[in-house]
């Protein structure tokens, strides 16, 4: 089968334009769009998420999917890249009219397939080696990466809500009652109470 696959990022933007120049490729090179698969989507959105990622599941040996062009597939070259490659494990073709491409399972596929992996593994590590830097900065300046963990974001809150485990220790409340109420353990609790009492 010949699939004609076409999306939008928002309602404001029309499929036709994508439809007419599929239409006017297959007239031209006389085939016939067996199925159309449109959708106003994000690419941002995960595969899953979108109706190609149903049709990349249906594609089977011999199918051909069309698109105008290889940034309707997937906006990252990783995603694309992980796109190609389910087809040519399926044995079918991604055409795009822009680019001019016409990807299978012939060697000038395999071998622009290779090239999208190295160009997706240079991005891979491009992007982890400036998420590293970036996070040493931070390291250097002294700054806390991250949520703070266990019971010290438990006496943060503590600390937030100080007045309000006053007035609730004033009431009389049991202190398991107020541990529950405050979302924190009884030790958590306790632990708070007597850093309170010694500042006073």
């Amino acid at each position: 089968m010949i699939y004609g696959y076409i999306r939008v990022s928002t309602d404001q933007q029309s499929t036709s334009n994508q439809k007419f120049e599929i239409n006017r490729y297959a007239a031209s090179h006389n085939i016939q769009i067996d199925r159309w698969v449109e959708e106003t989507i994000s690419s941002r959105k995960p595969l899953n998420k979108r109706k190609l990622g149903s049709l990349l599941a249906e594609l089977k040996d011999g199918d051909i999917l069309i698109s105008t062009e290889i940034s309707r597939l997937g906006r990252s070259l990783l995603e694309v890249m992980g796109i190609l490659q389910h087809c040519l494990a399926q044995n079918c073709q991604i055409w795009t009219l822009k680019e001019h491409y016409k990807l299978g399972s012939d060697i000038a596929s395999k071998v622009l397939a290779f090239a999208f992996g190295l160009s997706a593994e240079i991005e891979r590590q491009l992007i982890s080696e400036r998420t590293k830097m970036s996070l040493d900065k931070l390291k250097s300046q002294g700054k806390h990466l991250g949520r703070p963990f266990g019971a010290k974001s438990k006496s943060l809150k503590l600390s937030k809500n100080t007045k309000r485990v006053k007035d609730l220790m004033a009431k009389g409340l049991p202190k398991a009652q107020i541990a529950r109420l405050l979302g924190v353990d009884k030790l958590t609790l306790y632990r708070f109470l007597k850093k309170l009492e010694s500042e006073e």
